[in-house]
This record gives C-alpha cells, structure tokens and sequence, in this order.
C-alpha cells in the first residue's frame, strides 16, 4: 500500500479499521513488528498475535522484531522463548538496549566521546547488561556521576514525581543522561507503569540534555532494514501499538505504519486491550481517526489487536 507514502497530513482522511492483517498483508513483504502491546504484554505472550506470525512465516515474508526495552536483543529473546514465542517465527530482535549499548561501547559519536567515565545508573536490576562496557565506571553516588544511564524507574511504583529532587541535582551540574527507552509508559500485565522517557521528558524540561536512542528515531529502523535486506521500502509495513513512538517513527523512516488500537490507547480509543477481552463494538474508528489528524499521522490502517483475521484468529 505504498501510496500512502508521501501524502500530506490533510484533515480531511480517515484511519481505515480492519479485522485483521490478512487485509494488508499481500502487499507487504517484510515486517518491522512492536513487541509490546502488539505481541505480548510483558508478562504473557498474546496467542492471536502468535498465531498471525506463523500467518506471516507460511506466507514467505519475514519479520523484524523492534523494541523499546532498554535491555539487550538476547535477553527480550530469551523472555519470549518462556513465553512461548517460538524463534523461528522472526528473523531477529532490535532494542533500544542494543543501539544504546553499541554507541557506548563504540564511543564514536562526539555525544559519547565527551562522556566521562562515572556512570549513575537510572533504572532496574534487569536492565543491568548496559553496564558491561570497558570504559564504564559504575557509582552508586548520583552527586559523582558524569552521566546518567536512564533505564526507567527502579520500581514499578514509581511515578515521574519520586525522581524528581535527582533529576533536579543532575540538571543544575549539567550531567548529560542517555535515555535507553523512548517509552513514556507502557501496559505491562495490564497496569500501566511509567517508563525511562517519562523521566527523560522531565530532565529536559529541567534543562537537562538527552540522547535518545529507539523509536521514534530513524536509525534503529536503518537497522531493522539492513537485517531484514529489504531494498524497496515500499514492501515493509511496520507495526506498533503507540503513536507517538510506533506510528511517528514509522513516519520519520518513510515507511507505511499499522496501529494496533487495543496497545497502550486502549483507554483512549475504547475496544478493550490487545491481550484481554474486547468489547462487542471494537475500538472507536472515530477516535483513532482525530488522534492521526490531531498528530499529522496518517498510518495505513488500524487494527484491534495484532491478527491475522477478525475476532482474534
């Protein structure tokens, strides 16, 4: 559906509701697919997304699976694996955690060439695997740090407000923070808990400086591409549940975007979410719609849940 490229964000379009990916699917072959909201929910896999893989493997395309996480590829593939996700079903993964990680070990980019060693680390014990760089020194002591490694909260329970007298200290020394997830909340076992750019959005409304790596920015969807080995553009179809991340990211890197509605707009567009019961009606075309038009988004088209047909098959 590659003429769907290049259109202006005119306000007169309406976001189409499918029942399911088999409406799209021929003209695709390559897939640059969410994980979170869109496959499963951080706790369990969803089984109508499982299901629409195989869909997509039986009919010769491939899928690239990109994440926010802010943890290494080998760990979200892992996770799946328990989940019950199996891996043949995708080429590979791509995190934030990996483009963060490779820009740290690389120390390339004059952002990272000017960071000094003393890393304060933002975030949960899970998320650890970033700090395994050469270079790095870890403290513990956030008045020591010359950068902070900003993961997402440490807890669950933690709100934007509980940081908020660090994210302060650190704005007034000018300390530079690399956010490893984009995300500003996310849906994880139906509860939703705030995530690493939620915090970032606050360092930099404090004054701080942020380096962002993952959706929306177009350098990780170059190397979802080169994976993939997809040449024309026009053959791939990515797919999120969020639209300031999935759909504008999608945007950016000149590639068509699906919304999966019933992600973490759920409440917002109505339906029901990805994983649970929906309602009778689905989610609201209507306010799918006004979102993209209020946004300047224009994905091909919505769907519940991410499946191949209706009511969740």
């Amino acid at each position: 559906m590659s003429e769907s490229k290049g259109r202006d964000a005119a306000d007169d379009f309406d976001v189409p509701l499918f029942p399911g990916l088999q409406v799209v699917a021929p003209h695709y072959r390559n897939y640059v697919l969410d994980l979170w909201g869109c496959i499963h929910d951080g706790v369990a896999a969803f089984p109508h997304a499982v299901a629409c893989l195989e869909k997509i493997r039986l009919a010769g395309s491939k899928v690239v699976l990109l994440s926010n996480a802010p943890r290494r590829s080998a760990q979200l593939i892992d996770a799946m694996t328990r989940m019950g996700i199996a891996r043949h079903l995708y080429v590979d993964v791509v995190s934030s955690g990996d483009a963060t990680f490779d820009h740290l070990v690389e120390k390339a980019d004059p952002f990272y060439a000017a960071l000094g060693p003393a890393c304060f680390h933002l975030g949960p014990e899970r998320d650890r695997a970033l700090l395994d760089v050469p270079w790095l020194e870890e403290t513990v002591d956030a008045r020591k740090a010359d950068f902070v490694l900003n993961t997402g909260p440490r807890r669950d329970d933690l709100q934007v407000a509980d940081h908020e007298d660090a994210l302060r200290a650190w704005a007034r020394r000018g300390v530079p923070m690399v956010c490893a997830n984009p995300d500003k909340s996310v849906i994880r076992g139906g509860e939703r808990i705030i995530c690493a750019g939620a915090l970032a959005e606050r360092y930099e409304a404090l004054g701080g400086r942020v380096r962002y790596h993952g959706k929306p920015f177009p350098e990780i969807y170059d190397r979802c591409l080169r994976i993939l080995g997809a040449d024309d553009r026009a053959a791939v179809l990515c797919v999120g549940d969020s639209l300031a991340t999935d759909i504008r990211g999608a945007a950016a890197a000149g590639l068509d975007a699906l919304l999966v509605a019933g992600g973490i707009h759920a409440d917002e567009f109505g339906g029901g979410f990805a994983g649970g019961a929906h309602d009778a009606d689905g989610p609201d075309g209507a306010k799918i719609t006004a979102a993209c038009r209020r946004l300047g988004l224009r994905p091909v088209a919505a769907l519940a849940r991410f499946a191949w047909g209706g009511a969740g098959r």
